[in-house]
């Protein structure tokens, strides 16, 4: 069984969260640690998958991307023979014609069994997306819905970011210190 991770190791993973290039040095001078120990730390917190990634979040409309969308996936009932085989298919088109899907996961919720997150340069990409997922005999194209951003608009709410994420991880360290 893992371990369970220390204050210290939440600490460093949410202040990588905030800022994935700040160095070791600068990172443990802000949380009060020695450098030696906020790369040790890194270094555990990428081998045990708590990091995943280094990435930079990009502002997807200066880069003429107008719509993210939602789809939500119905997928059709399946012998248990001819799962798998949907499954290779899935992922092999995946590997081939993405259509800047950054998630596809299964799931639950409101009468479907997935869900896709995508951004597109126009409504007509869009359209491909959908005409696309229509070619799977696995998926009841019938219940396809999706759920469409503008990322033109000019009233933003909160854009995609992990910092919210972060000091809600800051948080749950506080939370479950004994005082």
């Amino acid at each position: 069984m893992k371990e369970r991770v220390r204050d210290t190791d939440l600490r460093v993973l949410s202040e990588l969260m905030i800022n994935g290039r700040i160095s070791d040095r600068a990172l443990a001078q802000k949380i009060d640690v020695s450098q030696p120990t906020v790369s040790r730390i890194r270094a555990k917190l990428e081998k045990e998958g708590y990091i995943q990634e280094y990435t930079a979040i990009p502002n997807l409309a200066k880069l003429r991307y107008e719509i993210l969308a939602f789809t939500f996936i119905k997928l059709r009932e399946l012998p248990q023979a001819k799962i798998e085989e949907a499954r290779s298919v899935a992922r092999s088109s995946l590997g081939k014609d993405c259509f800047n899907i950054v998630m596809l996961e299964r799931g639950i919720g409101l009468s479907y069994d997935g869900i896709a997150i995508s951004y597109h340069e126009n409504y007509r990409s869009y359209l491909d997306l959908l005409a696309w997922f229509r070619q799977f005999e696995f998926l009841d194209v019938s219940k396809i819905d999706s759920y469409l951003v503008s990322l033109q608009d000019t009233i933003r709410y909160k854009p995609l970011t992990f910092k919210t994420l972060a000091q809600h991880v800051v948080k749950l360290t506080k939370r479950e210190s004994p005082e």
